[in-house]
């Protein structure tokens, strides 16, 4: 599935997240810390350790929770492209505090202080980014195999089931926790979805994060193809269909799943109209023009 055009461009919060997250992973799996990581009842209500509560948000206690756990990171970058920097970086920190405090509720209600019950990691920010995933990003594509359909979508919910089961009992209580935090961001509680950081605050993220490879981010607004080079504009025209005309408007839902991968409402459904309604070919005049 499509998460959007390749790289960070327009997810500098999302590219810093997983910089910070494979940063602390391999730290403390190169100090063979990895094992220490996560959470119990005597790390929150006996002797606080501050330390184990900041690395729980960003480190993964083995490889494959971390290779599941940044690809599921990697996919959602559709969210901030969709709402914004400023907006998601609300999202992360709502539904990193709200999942450690049923985190917090969980461990006081089973008090066990031997073991470490909640897994080391972003369980939370991922799995409340199921939730707008479920409701807002449409099923583009259906095929079968062995007679049982599935759907674009489906390699997402597969990746984020290995990483609720890998580490059993531990990961689960974490996601579902998850689960909780994006359920309580969708139902807009104490309208969280209107609130925004000073641009200051995100303006940060950019500085703080690798250079991305690739093309540059382009404009947010763009005309299809007459902003690109003449060349490149009769190329386009010649391989493509012919526009339908300007009567006939694009299905929404159509013009819905290319936002959701990313590209700016109005050329997504300039690209539809050129490529009549073929959303295939929509996305690949999208990406060309975006590489000029």
């Amino acid at each position: 599935m499509n998460g959007g055009p390749s790289g960070f461009n327009n997810a500098p919060v999302t590219r810093a997240f997983i910089i910070a997250s494979a940063l602390f992973t391999i730290f403390f799996g190169i100090r063979g810390r990895s094992s220490k990581l996560g959470l119990s009842y005597l790390d929150i209500f006996g002797k606080l350790r501050l330390w184990k509560l900041i690395v729980s948000v960003f480190a993964f206690s083995s490889t494959p929770e971390l290779m599941f756990g940044l690809y599921l990171l990697y996919y959602f970058r559709v969210f901030e492209r969709q709402i914004g920097s400023n907006k998601y970086s609300v999202f992360i920190l709502f539904s990193v505090i709200v999942s450690l405090l049923f985190e917090f509720l969980a461990l006081a209600l089973l008090k066990d202080p031997a073991v470490n019950l909640v897994t080391s990691g972003p369980y939370g920010l991922i799995f409340a980014s199921f939730i707008p995933f479920f409701f807002d990003i449409p099923v583009s594509t259906w095929f079968r195999v062995f007679g049982v359909r599935f759907s674009d979508k489906s390699f997402i919910y597969l990746a984020g089931l290995q990483l609720l089961l890998s580490s059993w009992k531990r990961s689960i209580l974490p996601g579902i926790c998850g689960i909780l935090a994006g359920s309580f961001y969708r139902l807009n509680v104490f309208h969280i979805r209107k609130a925004k950081f000073p641009e200051f605050v995100t303006s940060f993220f950019p500085r703080l994060s690798w250079p991305t490879m690739g093309s540059p981010p382009s404009a947010p607004t763009r005309n299809i193809v007459g902003s690109a080079p003449s060349y490149a504009g009769r190329r386009v025209e010649r391989n493509y269909p012919s526009p339908m005309p300007s009567s006939v408007e694009p299905p929404e839902d159509s013009i819905a799943t290319l936002v959701s991968m990313g590209f700016d409402r109005n050329s997504a459904r300039q690209a539809l109209v050129q490529a009549r309604n073929d959303i295939n070919v929509a996305t690949n005049i999208l990406l060309e023009a975006q590489a000029h």
